[in-house]
């Protein structure tokens, strides 16, 4: 990195701290860091949106804005409350804009039966105010990550089916309404997984006189991941399709595996650019699945495409900071909405934490952001005195979860497992502003500190294991912490994420 970039980068980093609470994706490398899986890109004039799983943790499904594909900001959620119909498993959303209105089509588990099919809503704007007009395909016993093509003016809606039944998984389609809130006639089938190796996250291109059909083949998430994406192409839209005797096209390299599951976008430059998801191989589950940019070229000789994935950055994720000044609680925070319902207020600098958990979480309230590294320093200063446990938590689910908290005049640090929250240690401290940290430093354990006033840190438990918080389809996060009566609240002056 030459020094102008570093100078740049730097006064980046002041900007963030000094403007409360900026968080900025990398640039190369992880566009977009941090979780953000299945990702869907459009783009509109020169401005770039994209929006990607949210899994279990609400609001749902973030949307991201570039004016580069590189440097991504978030602006926004696709919804700020759950479609009626939903429960949960908020995965694999497809951004496509018809005239002057914007749709998603999303994938979601119904309440009815808890089966995952897809709804679809929509907007006038990009980044905020859908409107859900519920399910548009209903499947077999299973109907997920959608894509829509537009083929000589006729819309279809493709998806994968058959995934949970003892048969081959397919791509299917249908014929789209014009107005993309409907399906029409009956289902075709696009390709099999004649070799029942995974299929999914398909996105579809046309060059020349082919159909490009690009496919995420093998095991999508957790340390057993095998995701790499294949292609196959048709002279038809509807097939038959010829796989590729030189795939995967996108697997892994020295620093990300597990590449997959993506949609193209044609840059201002001319360019056109895959934006799909893949793991770190450093930080790996506890970053998640984070969004990476592949260009799209194709080889002279025999037409097929290649895909190659843009050079890694060597910056480090920018820091978060917060200090609760604005009127507004900042738009990254998260939570775990099947587990808890926050209440949460800002004022007069300070975040003010209640809520209720449901009665399966023995955890308590989470307030969260996605980590974008396993080598950080997480504080707060918990500034109110009284019965709850308020401070920070590393938090999984909610029975997989490590913090430090107040409570009355101890600060203790837990962790819950087995359907328990159990104290690790404790110790005496006066009733005053208490600093808490949270540290990891690359490995799958933490440590935890506290400090009074402007005091050194001390430290009251070293190595607390972390490696069961990941879970299967999302990262850990994390944030603030409250367990205690509804009536009480935690309160914290500052919450700042530093990453080493």
């Amino acid at each position: 990195m030459d020094r102008t970039k570093r100078l740049l980068t730097s006064i980046l980093s002041i900007f963030c701290l000094l403007n409360c609470a900026a968080l900025h994706a990398q640039t190369g490398g992880p566009v977009i860091a941090g979780d953000f899986a299945d990702p869907s890109i459009i783009r509109v004039d020169s401005v770039y949106y994209a929006t990607g799983t949210s899994s279990e943790w609400a609001p749902y499904y973030p949307i991201y804005r570039s004016a580069n594909l590189k440097d991504w900001r978030q602006s926004g959620y696709v919804f700020d409350q759950a479609p009626e119909w939903t429960t949960g498993s908020f995965w694999a959303p497809e951004f496509y804009k018809i005239d002057n209105t914007y749709f998603v089509y999303y994938t979601a588990r119904r309440k009815s039966d808890n089966q995952s099919f897809i709804g679809v809503a929509t907007s006038p704007y990009p980044d905020h105010g859908f409107t859900d007009h519920g399910v548009i395909i209903e499947h077999g016993k299973e109907a997920i990550d959608p894509f829509i093509f537009n083929d000589g003016g006729q819309l279809y809606i493709t998806f994968k089916a058959y995934g949970l039944e003892d048969r081959p998984i397919e791509l299917l389609g249908y014929k789209l309404s014009e107005d993309g809130l409907r399906t029409e006639g009956e289902p075709f089938s696009l390709l099999k997984d004649s070799n029942r190796a995974g299929m999914e996250g398909q996105s579809i291109l046309k060059k020349d006189n082919y159909y490009y059909m690009f496919y995420s083949a093998g095991n999508c998430c957790g340390q057993g991941c095998s995701y790499a994406v294949n292609v196959a192409r048709s002279r038809n839209f509807k097939g038959p399709y010829e796989l590729y005797s030189g795939n995967p096209i996108l697997s892994e390299n020295d620093a990300w595996k597990c590449m997959g599951h993506g949609t193209f976008v044609t840059a201002a430059n001319g360019g056109t650019y895959y934006l799909h998801h893949a793991y770190n191989k450093k930080s790996n589950v506890f970053t998640g699945r984070e969004g990476l940019l592949s260009e799209l070229s194709w080889q002279g000789a025999t037409g097929w495409p290649e895909l190659k994935t843009q050079p890694h950055s060597s910056i480090d994720s920018a820091d978060l900071y917060d200090d609760f000044n604005r009127r507004n609680l900042s738009g990254y925070w998260q939570w775990d909405f099947r587990h808890a319902t926050p209440v949460v207020k800002q004022q007069k600098g300070a975040l003010y934490l209640s809520g209720a958990p449901t009665k399966e979480n023995p955890t308590g309230i989470v307030l969260t952001v996605r980590p974008t590294s396993d080598n950080f320093e997480m504080t707060t200063t918990v500034i109110n005195t009284n019965k709850a446990l308020k401070g920070l938590a590393f938090y999984g689910d909610a029975n997989a979860a490590i913090g430090i908290g107040i409570e009355g005049d101890s600060v203790k640090v837990w962790k819950t497992e087995n359907k328990q929250r159990v104290v690790i240690k404790a110790a005496r401290v006066p009733k005053s502003a208490i600093g808490l940290k949270i540290e990891m430093s690359g490995g799958k354990t933490c440590d935890f500190s506290y400090k009074t006033g402007t005091a050194a840190w001390t430290k009251l438990a070293s190595d607390i294991a972390a490696g069961s918080l990941p879970q299967w389809d999302r990262s850990p996060r994390l944030g603030l912490h409250y367990s205690g009566n509804e009536r009480e609240e935690g309160q914290f002056a500052d919450f700042r994420l530093h990453n080493k």
